[in-house]
């Protein structure tokens, strides 16, 4: 009995002190989360040795702040060249940085975003935690898709399509409501309107 407390708690001090590699989190981002974006990023890093990383952080980025500026405190931890994926959602700020600007050119950034940015403020049941989680690990590979896709090489540990999948199935929810909401306040009213007469 004792042995094995002795080991339990040799374990959980060897899992206290790792430290995660392309993940800098405030408790945002939950440890499963961060297991599949350590593994994506590891894959990306031998393939390619370009170095993906996510900055989740809770501190209040103030207007005007810029964001390189802010990652700075993280450089020492970087490798280079980056890219980086940078969550602030109390500041509800999400952006993308790199440290080599010809790579940075060759990514579609709002693409990236988009997949954080429709889960996140998605209107549904999912826990804050799970939308944070979803939105960031599908962000994040798709990053590191199109990173790899510049360089000429297939990661097998992205999300892939199913990504995309979600994304498409959310912007088709959000037009088939934007036209149920037109129909019923504009167009259905002008209708009756006519039928009265």
């Amino acid at each position: 009995m004792f042995v094995h407390a002795r080991l339990a708690l040799l374990v959980l001090l060897l899992l206290n002190t790792l430290q995660a590699k392309f993940l800098f989190n405030d408790h945002i981002i939950s440890p499963k989360a961060a297991e599949q974006i350590e593994k994506m990023g590891s894959e990306l890093e031998q393939k390619s040795k370009v170095y993906a990383y996510v900055v989740a952080t809770n501190q209040q980025l103030k207007r005007g702040v810029n964001v390189y500026d802010f990652v700075k405190r993280y450089q020492s931890s970087m490798s280079k060249p980056y890219v980086a994926i940078v969550f602030a959602p109390n500041s509800k700020r999400l952006h993308l940085i790199s440290s080599d600007k010809e790579l940075k050119s060759k990514l579609n950034e709002g693409t990236i975003l988009d997949f954080a940015i429709k889960v996140i403020a998605g209107i549904d049941k999912n826990s804050l935690q799970s939308k944070y989680d979803l939105g960031v690990v599908q962000a994040y590979s798709e990053l590191c898709d199109e990173v790899a896709k510049s360089k000429n090489i297939v990661l097998q540990s992205t999300i892939k399509s199913g990504g995309r999948w979600v994304l498409y199935i959310v912007n088709t929810l959000i037009i088939i409501g934007s036209l149920i909401v037109i129909w019923v306040y504009f167009i259905a009213p002008i209708f009756r309107k006519r039928g009265k007469r």
